[in-house]
């Protein structure tokens, strides 16, 4: 049994290189993460509140986590969106775009934002 070997490919998160490992036949799966989290990184970057690069992420990853869970409770964990495709306040509550919102949600988000701003203090790093 010959398995083909991982294959390594450049992108870039927020203007940084990374170098990620990816089976063959699941390039187009990663870049497309690729551009999700750097979109996702990028919008919480440009918003101006928060600058480290560590909160950053940490705070992209869960809004793409909500989003997932909020997708799957929907039964739409399958649905296609376009890398460029904008996510609308619709199709994530919890984003802090403003409009519209159940508090129950924003009141979860609140908390843990809190939580992990106390845990990451305030030199900004997770560990």
């Amino acid at each position: 049994m010959n398995k083909e070997a991982p294959k390594q490919i450049e992108v870039q998160i927020m203007g940084q290189s990374y170098l990620l490992s990816c089976p063959p036949g699941g390039e187009s799966a990663l870049l497309d993460a690729v551009e999700r989290v750097d979109t996702a990184m990028c919008r919480i970057r440009d918003a101006g509140k928060v600058k480290a690069r560590d909160r950053i992420a940490v705070l992209a990853s869960l809004n793409l986590a909500f989003e997932l869970s909020q997708m799957e409770s929907q039964g739409l964990a399958t649905a296609q969106r376009t890398p460029t495709e904008p996510v609308s306040r619709a199709d994530f509550p919890a984003s802090g775009t403003g409009g519209e919102e159940d508090p129950a949600v924003q009141a979860r988000v609140d908390d843990l934002v809190r939580r992990l701003d106390q845990a990451l203090g305030s030199d900004g790093q997770l560990l």
